[in-house]
């Protein structure tokens, strides 16, 4: 049973106040975005898978692409002192004024000597690097091995994928 007007007075409007609500939410989203760090794909994900077995072993060789290892040596105050390229077959070592129109070459040469266009394209070259050296004689060397201008000025490509030894557990 309910007894009228003895709790009527005493009843008060409950109210929230949402401007502190909102307030809040606009601080922690600024808070988060402001906070929030994108990250840098890591590595190449040209994944590699292994080749069909179906082939004969002979013909499983042929498919791996050339890899041409070129180590840039420095000498002194950063500069570069000499190039060692190989790539499996032969090896060699570049000094001198000529020794970025020796990198092409011997570049090329291995090109040339690629009897598939297919397998000319998958030759990859890595780049190991001392630590001292001047990173101009780095871009010059990838701008030897990636192509050459020719006499009618057109450029002639000769490596598109060129990847970095990693020397940071020395």
């Amino acid at each position: 049973m309910r007894i009228a007007g003895a709790f009527d007075n005493d009843r008060e409007e409950i109210t929230l106040n949402m401007v502190a609500m909102i307030d809040i939410v606009f601080q922690l989203l600024v808070f988060f975005i402001m906070t929030f760090k994108i990250v840098a794909l890591e590595g190449d994900f040209n994944v590699r898978m292994p080749l069909a077995a179906d082939k004969p072993p002979e013909q499983l060789m042929e498919d791996v692409p050339t890899l041409i290892s070129v180590k840039l040596n420095s000498g002194d105050n950063g500069n570069i002192a000499s190039i060692d390229v190989d790539d499996g077959v032969d090896s060699q070592t570049l000094s001198g004024e000529t020794m970025y129109q020796e990198l092409t070459d011997f570049v090329e040469r291995v090109l040339a000597a690629a009897t598939d266009p297919a397998s000319a394209e998958d030759t990859e070259v890595e780049f190991d690097i001392d630590y001292q050296l001047k990173y101009q004689f780095t871009v010059k060397a990838i701008g030897a091995v990636s192509g050459k201008v020719l006499p009618d000025d057109t450029v002639k490509t000769l490596i598109e994928k060129i990847k970095f030894r990693d020397n940071s557990g020395n």
